[in-house]
């Protein structure tokens, strides 16, 4: 983007009604809370998951901008199956691309990425707990369509989900323990991809379908 395209961009993105965006993402963050069974999928991504006993937290303009989304700390041995990231992951100067993760009990016992995938092992080598996913989020903004290899912009892409490896939030009322938290975003507008919680499908294609 030159200056002028960035700045429509980064404004677009800030100067939401966030009053409006706050009414629906407090709905959306009271079905999901508590949500016994998430499931996730898409291209090459079946994942389940489970917010039993966690918080999910609408961000909604009060303490970061661009914002954006609703994020929990899933239970931690609930994690069962696969993801695909197709966005990439820029993590110290290393484009990851391609990520895709098998999890068994919460944890991730398989992971392949097209580029830097021994840079990915050496990650998930950090800790014990960088192998469960210490957050799991919706992205909200519409303001924000196109990924830009900034996360803070591309976790709220609207119609994304993301996950982070690592450390949890303890306002989820997680607990998993990590020295990281890194956030890999994963494009749902794919046909065919969803998120459904507890049989209430959240994310359809690309657009939130709960109305509340």
């Amino acid at each position: 983007m030159g200056y002028d395209d960035f700045c429509d961009f980064f404004y677009r993105a800030c100067n939401r009604d966030w009053k409006k965006e706050d009414a629906y993402l407090q709905k959306l963050t009271g079905m999901l809370n508590d949500a016994e069974v998430i499931e996730v999928k898409g291209l090459m991504t079946n994942l389940r998951l489970s917010a039993k006993g966690r918080v999910f937290v609408p961000c909604s303009g009060q303490y970061n901008m661009p914002d954006g989304e609703v994020f929990t700390a899933p239970v931690d041995d609930s994690v069962e199956g696969e993801v695909y990231f197709n966005y990439p992951l820029l993590r110290q100067g290393k484009m990851i691309r391609d990520i895709h993760l098998w999890f068994e009990k919460g944890k991730v016992v398989k992971a392949t990425a097209s580029e830097h995938e021994e840079f990915l092992h050496k990650i998930l080598d950090t800790d014990e707990g960088a192998r469960r996913l210490g957050e799991f989020a919706i992205g909200t903004n519409k303001g924000i369509q196109n990924y830009m290899y900034n996360v803070l912009f591309d976790e709220k892409i609207y119609g994304t989900v993301h996950m982070a490896l690592g450390e949890a939030y303890e306002e989820c009322k997680g607990i998993n323990k990590s020295a990281i938290h890194m956030d890999i975003i994963k494009d749902m507008t794919s046909a065919g991809s969803s998120v459904v919680a507890d049989g209430k499908t959240v994310l359809k294609n690309g657009e939130l379908t709960y109305k509340g």
